[in-house]
């Protein structure tokens, strides 16, 4: 089987590598993704109690605060974090935290953008790898 190849744009350089967690709803970091654990904390969200940590993250959106750039850096700090992160729009407060843990010698997450439609094309639990902005899975 020939793996499938979506050329993005690099938001974020860096390789990554995990299984696919395509989120079914946007989400808010504060509040929605426990900072200690990287669970899904938000009861109401679809995918309650799944764990973001070691995740290719297919975010179909988030949903308000500026502190999510505070939570994916407390992720970041714990080890909880997800492996990478793909996004149809790019939310500059995700990502202020991302570049904050890189320039603090902290591994760094790629990011990078796809079409929504792309995006919701992703198979849940299907490995991935994200280098120089290709995404392969």
């Amino acid at each position: 089987m020939t793996a499938a190849r979506l050329d993005g744009e690099t938001v974020v350089p860096g390789r990554a590598a995990g299984p696919i967690l395509r989120l079914g709803a946007p989400i808010s970091f504060w509040g929605g993704v426990d900072p200690a654990t990287g669970r899904i904390q938000n009861p109401r969200h679809p995918d309650h109690d799944k764990s973001i940590g070691g995740t290719v993250l297919a975010l179909p959106g988030t949903v308000g605060s500026s502190s999510s750039s505070a939570i994916m850096l407390e992720l970041i700090h714990a080890g909880c974090a997800p492996a990478g992160v793909l996004v149809a729009t790019v939310d500059a407060s995700l990502v202020l935290g991302i570049l904050v843990a890189r320039e603090m010698g902290w591994p760094t997450i790629p990011v990078v953008r796809l079409s929504p439609e792309e995006l919701a094309s992703l198979p849940n639990g299907a490995q991935a790898a994200i280098e120089d902005g290709v995404l392969t899975y």
